[in-house]
């Protein structure tokens, strides 16, 4: 089984972990920026807020199937092509979002668009089979800080550039981001091996399959799904909250706003460090408390003026350390499971992720408007208690310390 594996190669070096990490930033950014425009396409499109947050719901929800129906092709097909398909595509959806007539058409864009920029869940698999097992989680970290930067900078010139140049514009910017980087790494992008030959109906009942058969996997998706949903649940309900009627803000203010958030790329290559030195548990029982404590610190932002947006800037900054960390901490775990199928395990864990993360963004707008700021941190703290009780309820045996979950593995193959 190991022979038809990739094996680590002698190119992957700091300078393609650095272009995967700017790949992974690129493709991300797609579907975040969209949160910081979403007030401006209501008034641009003369829709009510609720619809226009329709557009971030259908990237996330188009996302989600991507996951489900892209990702496992990463375990059947050589990745360069792959990846480079898939980054076309997502360049010509974010040009038909710019050039959309209507809300409608802009929704099916952007649904596209989610669909196709799953490149970073491609290539997270891929670079864990291209590494060695120690190294796993600081190479997992430094292609996350690079998903975080992508996301900082998409919701800045999102929200910057839609100020100044209409909404249309951060569409226009981001495909020709996409198919810059799609050319880039036609030429660059190492050649890998297929684990698998199965058909394409084998690949999509594959993620199916290995929720019942590992129960590790199941955890970690319970996980991200109700972290990552409270997580878009702030951020599609703060867009709505700093430019209503409490503080009366442009779409500039989730701009700079998502800038205090800079401090994760720091802090995920040393939340890799940890994982890869004390097990993915400890790390996710931090991220699971830390987004309850950030709901509470959110909490404040209700304060209005500026004791209200420093305690929104923590608050930010303190879920999306906890988020991503989390996911560090999540991937190591299931990557260790089966070297074999990481990529269909990566599927059937991002589909859970943003299922739950689509649900959040959905719940978040629609809590804002109705309920206010308060009730999407009661929803962002909830779903996080729900996470710790099953984190506490999990049998400690050990099993998903990643030295015993690859012998596992390897004993299974």
């Amino acid at each position: 089984m190991s022979s038809s594996l990739p094996s680590a190669d002698a190119s992957i070096d700091r300078r393609m972990i650095f272009l995967l990490a700017l790949t992974c930033g690129v493709a991300v950014g797609n579907i975040y920026f969209p949160q910081a425009v979403s007030p401006l396409v209501a008034s641009g499109l003369d829709v009510a807020p609720n619809s226009a947050a329709l557009v971030v719901t259908a990237a996330q929800f188009g996302y989600a199937a991507g996951n489900f129906l892209l990702v496992p092709l990463g375990d059947r097909f050589p990745h360069r092509p792959l990846v480079v398909a898939m980054l076309a595509v997502t360049g010509a959806a974010m040009l038909g979002a710019a050039g959309a007539p209507g809300l409608g058409a802009l929704v099916a864009a952007s649904a596209v668009a989610g669909v196709t920029t799953v490149v970073a869940q491609v290539i997270a698999p891929m670079a864990a089979g291209l590494v060695a097992a120690e190294r796993r989680g600081a190479v997992m970290g430094t292609l996350l800080a690079g998903s975080i930067g992508g996301i900082l900078l998409a919701r800045t010139f999102g929200g910057l550039a839609g100020e100044w140049l209409g909404w249309r514009a951060p569409y226009l910017i981001a495909a020709a981001a996409t198919l810059a980087i799609a050319v880039t790494l036609a030429f660059a992008l190492p050649a890998t091996v297929p684990p698998s030959r199965q058909s394409y109906p084998a690949l999509l009942a594959a993620p199916l399959r290995l929720l019942r058969e590992e129960p590790e996997l199941r955890r970690s998706c319970l996980y991200q799904a109700t972290v990552f949903g409270g997580f878009q649940a702030v951020w599609t309900g703060l867009a709505l909250y700093l430019t209503g009627p409490e503080y009366g803000f442009g779409a500039q203010a989730v701009a700079v706003l998502a800038l205090v958030s800079a401090g994760t790329m720091a802090a995920t290559p040393a939340a890799g460090r940890q994982v890869d030195r004390r097990g993915p548990d400890p790390v996710s029982l931090v991220a699971i408390t830390g987004t309850i404590a950030a709901a509470g610190v959110l909490a404040l932002g209700a304060l209005g003026g500026a004791p209200g947006l420093a305690a929104l800037g923590a608050g930010t900054l303190l879920l999306e350390i906890a988020m991503q960390s989390g996911m560090i901490a999540n991937q190591a775990r299931i990557f260790a499971l089966r070297p074999d199928a990481r990529s269909r395990i990566n599927t059937a864990y991002m589909t859970c992720a943003f299922l739950g993360g689509s649900t959040g963004s959905w719940l978040g707008a629609s809590a804002c408007t109705r309920f206010g700021w308060t009730a999407v941190c009661a929803l962002v703290a909830l779903l996080a208690c729900v996470a710790l009780a099953r984190h506490l309820l999990r049998r400690p045996d050990g099993a998903d310390h990643l030295g015993n979950a690859e012998a596992k593995a390897s004993s299974r193959s």
